[in-house]
């Protein structure tokens, strides 16, 4: 029977935008962890949509990114999906708002579930339970319910922030147990932590919301007036016949840059219910095998054990080891006699760190751009709609890559200033344009590409092309492409 209480519309707005520095080698500007398969086959976005199926579906999910992003690496992973982009970061407020407005201006008023995308659950069934009883929550429409969801802690972490909740929610559904929200508390020290869970009511703040769009909106107007200003701008310059995407890209910069929790919700805290806004923050308590994966620690936590203690993830041994994380590509990784460690190895980098220091791992990032290294933007192998490209050799002189193209897939038009380029074929037939001339060709063939002379390399075949790229010059950046016509709608 039909659930009175739900609504017809509901929509999963999920948060993509994070840089994801403390997960360096694996994860990279150009490609952040929530794009990365980092505990299995599926990226962790991909498994972020997979559970909330069947009460939401992937038509009903909008991921929230930086430009950036859509235009890059990333691109393959958010096609499947409705996007909304930012132009530039401005925190979980001004992203959320954004999503807002654009049911708002579409005529629709959905319950959002509000969800970052890199984060693990490994309770499912118990998952979906309690999004069932938040939306049941949310889409009460005799009241104004914020929701979120609070997480049973297990131990005095201090890289959460912590909730803190007090009698039971009154007004409730039937079937939904709900607490209220009295305080918001910062990630702590270990004594506070430990406090924490002594006094009880406290929970980690998982960082997952559920509210009807309106209602955000509402809560954004009362108690962060400048980005309500900014949405406003937005608002009006679309009723005046602007584009959405173009009225986010010439008015989003001036929201201020700050997370939900600082801007709304603590506030709402203090103010408690109000008979001004009728709004209510309230928590559902989650114990549903949660981690943020913000860490290397937290990935050894949540990962399965051998009889030492050890998490092996790829191509590794360890001997005579215990209490320790070895993360391994296709290079082989082996230990003996360590302990306490996480290790983490890909091809142009090996991160080693104490097990409980890994949240310094983003110092690591910081460090290697003062210095304008290239290790913490993007992998050896980089992704891109028709395929990848994997750098084998990279001077000041010349670059050698192995470029694999799809069935199908189509480079850009391009030309390049700085640089020569040979192309041999190692696999299948490429079909080749070289300014006036396209030709076809095959394993041990190749053609060079003179600098300023237009090419183009595609694959009209069933099977995958190959090909070795020498790139000779005096600037040999992947800035140095001029785009005349690409398939996907790049410009740089």
């Amino acid at each position: 029977m039909p659930n009175p209480h739900r609504p017809h519309d509901i929509q999963a707005i999920i948060l993509a935008g994070g840089a994801g520095t403390r997960l360096w080698p694996l994860s990279r500007q150009s490609l952040p962890k929530q794009f990365v398969p980092l505990l299995g086959a599926q990226t962790l976005l991909e498994a972020t949509v997979a559970r909330l199926a069947p009460i939401i579906t992937p038509e009903q999910v909008t991921i929230v990114t930086s430009r950036a992003a859509a235009a890059g690496e990333a691109m393959v992973h958010l096609a499947p999906y409705a996007t909304l982009l930012e132009p530039c970061a401005r925190g979980t407020a001004a992203a959320i708002a954004m999503a807002a407005l654009h049911f708002e201006i579409q005529g629709r008023d959905p319950v959002m579930v509000v969800l970052p995308s890199d984060h693990v659950i490994r309770d499912v069934a118990g998952f979906q339970a309690r999004l069932n009883e938040a939306v049941t929550l949310a889409a009460d429409n005799n009241a104004d319910n914020l929701v979120t969801f609070g997480i049973h802690p297990t131990h005095p972490e201090t890289g959460y922030g912590y909730i803190k909740t007090g009698a039971a929610a009154t007004g409730s559904a039937v079937n939904v147990t709900a607490l209220n929200v009295t305080a918001f508390k910062e990630k702590p020290d270990h004594n506070t932590a430990m406090q924490f869970i002594s006094a009880g009511g406290y929970y980690w703040n998982s960082g997952m919301f559920v509210w009807k769009a309106s209602t955000i909106l509402k809560a954004i107007d009362a108690y962060l007036p400048a980005l309500a200003a900014t949405i406003n701008t937005i608002r009006h310059a679309v009723k005046g016949g602007m584009g959405f995407d173009a009225a986010i890209q010439a008015h989003f910069a001036s929201a201020p840059s700050i997370s939900i929790d600082h801007g709304v919700l603590e506030k709402l805290t203090l103010d408690g219910p109000s008979t001004t806004h009728q709004l209510r923050l309230q928590l559902v308590p989650a114990d549903i095998g949660w981690s943020d994966v913000g860490s290397w620690d937290a990935v050894y936590e949540i990962s399965d054990k051998d009889a030492a203690n050890n998490v092996t993830l790829g191509n590794s041994i360890t001997i005579n080891s215990k209490n320790t994380l070895v993360h391994a590509g296709k290079r082989l990784v082996t230990t003996v006699g360590v302990e306490d460690l996480n290790i983490i190895d890909t091809p142009d980098a090996l991160l080693i760190t104490k097990r409980g220091e890994s949240q310094q791992v983003r110092h690591i990032v910081d460090a290697l751009q003062a210095r304008g290294g290239n290790e913490h933007i993007e992998h050896t192998t980089v992704h891109r709609p028709w395929g990848s490209y994997t750098v084998l050799e990279d001077t000041p002189s010349f670059k050698i890559k192995r470029i694999d193209v799809n069935p199908g897939g189509r480079l850009s038009l391009q030309s390049h200033e700085h640089r020569s380029e040979h192309w041999v074929v190692v696999r299948g037939t490429a079909t080749i344009t070289c300014g006036e001339t396209i030709s076809d060709k095959r394993v041990n063939e190749s053609v060079y590409i003179a600098a300023g002379q237009k090419h183009r390399l595609e694959n009209l075949t069933a099977g995958l092309v190959s090909i070795i790229e020498v790139q000779v010059g005096g600037y040999l950046g992947e800035d140095d492409i001029k785009r005349y016509d690409d398939a996907y709608g790049r410009t740089q």
